[in-house]
């Protein structure tokens, strides 16, 4: 089976829109991720950033990552103002949903449980609120499975009957790009996905590092 390529997807869905700007809900995971993609989105949707992330391993790191993306709409000043929406935080619901994979590897299943928690979510929102596109941030992440969260959205895109916006954001250097605007803001860029076993892993991580 060939490979979708899902940054030409999103392309082809631009391309599309012949002037037009629909209204994305665009999904972040914090500042620094949604940076590169809200540069690549900005002139083609009118964009409203959907802050959810119940997989924060504490109330401070959610607020922090919270904080972070709304001093990046600040300090960006982008052409095109974006409306800012900062779910409650409730970890609850995280653990609820992936009860019996908590030793699940990094990447494994519990990510793609994590995943489909966010962009549920996501796609609720956005039928309620009459949005004509959803998305998410995640993709820009060399860690992150494009193709199971493109999976996911087009799933969820079929049940709630709303467009997904296929995107690989970290496709034509866009993770490069995000670090590159992380440092020109000087944002908070944590080393760890956000979950309590993604920062176990990255301490572990330092530690061997340290240890060399």
């Amino acid at each position: 089976m060939n490979k979708i390529n899902y940054n030409l997807e999103m392309e082809k869905i631009i391309d599309s829109l012949d002037g037009e700007k629909p209204k994305l809900l665009l999904h972040s995971c914090c500042g620094p991720c949604s940076s590169g993609c809200l540069e690549r989105l900005n002139d083609f949707f009118d964009i409203t950033i959907f802050y959810y992330n119940p997989n924060l391993d504490s109330n401070e790191e959610f607020n922090r990552r919270a904080d972070e993306q709304e001093k990046l709409l600040d300090d960006m000043n982008f052409k095109n103002k974006m409306e800012l929406v900062v779910s409650e935080y409730n970890s609850e619901t995280y653990y609820n949903a992936i009860k019996g994979y908590e030793k699940s590897e990094e990447g494994g299943e519990r990510c793609g449980i994590c995943f489909n928690l966010r962009l549920e979510e996501s796609a609720k929102y956005a039928k309620e609120k009459g949005f004509d596109y959803f998305t998410t941030t995640l993709s820009i992440s060399p860690y992150k499975n494009a193709d199971l969260l493109n999976r996911i959205g087009s799933k969820l895109s079929e049940e709630y009957g709303v467009k997904y916006l296929f995107s690989d954001f970290k496709k034509k250097n866009g993770y490069k790009r995000s670090i590159e605007l992380s440092k020109n803001y000087n944002m908070y860029r944590q080393d760890y996905c956000g979950c309590v076993f993604s920062k176990k892993e990255a301490y572990d991580r330092r530690q061997l590092l340290e240890n060399k």
